[in-house]
Order: C-alpha cells, then structure tokens, then sequence
C-alpha cells in the first residue's frame, strides 16, 4: 500500500482507538475491584464503583477510544479500520497479564501474534481512501442499487430475526441475538462513515450540516446503535462472554468490510493478488481473537486431586470397621 495522508491518518486513529478502548476494561476492572472491597459488587447490583476514581477513568478512556474509531472511518476505508479492533483484545489481554494478574497462555500469545500479523497484512495491503468533496457523493453511493438491495436484505433479515426468531430461539441460539447486532452494525459503520465524513468537510470549512443527507446519516447512526445495544446486552447477559465476543467480531467485522465493498467499492482500484492478501490477513485476524478467547481462561482453572481407588481389601477393612 502506497501510504497517503489519509490512510496514515486513519490508521493513527484506529490504533489509538484500540489502545484506548483496551485499556480502558483493565482500568474499570481495578476500579470495580477496589469497589467490591468497599460495598457491595457490581455483579450483585451495587453501583459502589461509582465512587472509584478507576472507574471512571476507564470510562473517559472508552469514551476517547470510541471517539478516535469514529474519527478514523473518516479518513480510512472500513476494510482498513474494522479489523484493527482486534488490537483492542490484544492490548486488554497484555495489560490483564501484567497489571491484574490475569495469566495470559502461551496459545493466548500465539493468537496475539496471530492479531499482529494479520493486521499488518492488511495495513501493507488496504485500499486508498476514497476522495469525497461533499456528503451528497455518500448520499449517491448508499441510493446506488447494489446498496438498497443490501440494505433492504439487511432489513427483512433484521426483523425476521427479531419478531420470529428472538421469541422462539433467543434464548437458546446465541446466533438469533448476534446476528441482529452484526447485520445492523454493517449498516452503522456504512452512515458512521458518511457523518464522519460530513464532520471532517466541515471541519475543513464546507458546512456539510445545511444538508439533509447528513442529518438522515445522523439518525441511522442514532437508531442502529441503539438497537445493537439492546441485544448485545442480551446475547451476553443469556450466553458465556467468552463465545459471544469472538462470534460477534467475525460476524460484525464480515459484513461490515462486505458492505463497505459494495458502497464504496473498496477493492475497484485493486487486483486479485492485492484482495487475496488482504483476505488472508483477515482470516488471520479472526484466527488469532478465537485462539485468544478461548484460550484466556486455560491454566486458572483449580488442579482437582487425584482420585483415590480402593482395593478389594480396603473395602473388606471398611466394611469391617462399619
């Protein structure tokens, strides 16, 4: 990848939003450590970390992290940007290794390496940024009609999935709840991207803000994040963490940079060779977070002692005594 202002730019953003986002969960976490010592626990409903410096903290550097990923579509294309959220999983888990104790395996560190890779692949290989002068040019893209017949699909699934499935499966099929969340967030990133854009152009001195586009932008963003939320919370508050996360990831992160290529046409500069390596970087990246999830809790687990056999005459003895 021939590096451009923007490229660069974005991929500053995006690193330190993953720097940001991942060290605020350890930040939060010694907060709602010192919090349980203190009154009652999170987990059982007591909001004592409220008063924890820690926590808060971490919450400003979330905040931050969330701001600096916004920024970051910006400049970058979504296939450069999305993936990188992975570093955030790396950088909690390093941070968790060596501030909270939480001992990261040797399989946990081949699939941050893994991250590592992957993500460097995809730095060397991603597209340039499209040039836009104005949010109506986005506003073009999304009304083309390869991105209403997506987003129309999109839509018929999402309500399939949450007026059909979520009564019935919901509470058995973690996919039901994630799937809501990733179909949806492939639609947020897309008008994520378009407000970012708006901001940056106005920023510039071109008020993108007298136009409607943007405000309709502002709205979906609005709208789908909400709904994401909602479920998210569902999928982890019925299923284990540790399974959600890194389904939600390869979910969220695929259909967003297949959106992406269908509006923006990411890859129409680029040939075979340049997409092949970005997919192999891709998939490297998603190998590398299922390693990590399911592999962080592996050596903390308590040695059970072995059993103990009784002979034919241990038996006699005891019943003997008895």
């Amino acid at each position: 990848m021939e590096a451009t202002k923007d490229n660069v730019t974005g991929l500053i953003l995006a690193v330190s939003s993953s720097v940001f986002i991942g060290s605020s969960f350890i930040i939060k976490k010694m907060g709602l450590r010192r919090a349980a010592t203190t009154g009652k626990r999170a987990a059982t409903g007591g909001h004592s970390y409220l008063l924890e410096p820690f926590w808060w903290i971490g919450m400003i550097s979330m905040i931050v992290g969330e701001i600096a990923n916004f920024a970051a579509y910006a400049f970058a294309p979504a296939i450069l940007v999305t993936p990188l959220g992975a570093l955030s999983i790396i950088f909690s888990a390093v941070l968790a290794h060596f501030i909270l104790k939480e001992r990261l395996h040797i399989f946990g560190v081949l699939g941050c390496a893994l991250c590592v890779v992957g993500s460097t692949t995809i730095v060397l290989h991603a597209p340039h940024e499209r040039i836009i002068h104005s949010v109506k040019e986005v506003w073009e893209l999304a009304t083309e009609p390869g991105f209403i017949l997506y987003t129309c699909a999109m839509i018929i699934v999402v309500n399939f999935l949450i007026f059909y499935c979520v009564p019935r499966y919901g509470q058995t099929h973690m996919i039901v709840y994630i799937g809501i969340c990733s179909f949806t967030g492939s639609i947020t990133v897309m008008s994520v991207k378009a407000v970012g854009i708006a901001l940056k152009l106005t920023f510039e001195g071109t008020n993108q803000f007298k136009y409607f586009q943007t405000w309709f932008f502002t709205l979906i963003v609005l709208g789908c994040c909400l709904l994401q939320i909602n479920y998210l919370n569902k999928a982890l508050d019925t299923f284990n963490t540790a399974v959600v996360s890194p389904v939600y990831y390869v979910m969220f992160t695929t259909f967003t940079i297949f959106a992406s290529m269908i509006m923006f046409k990411d890859w129409a500069s680029q040939n075979a060779s340049q997409i092949a390596t970005e997919m192999c970087g891709f998939v490297t990246i998603l190998s590398g977070t299922f390693l990590l999830h399911k592999t962080k809790d592996m050596g903390e687990k308590s040695v059970l002692p072995p059993p103990v056999f009784m002979t034919p005459e241990h038996t006699r003895n005891d019943s003997e005594a008895i």
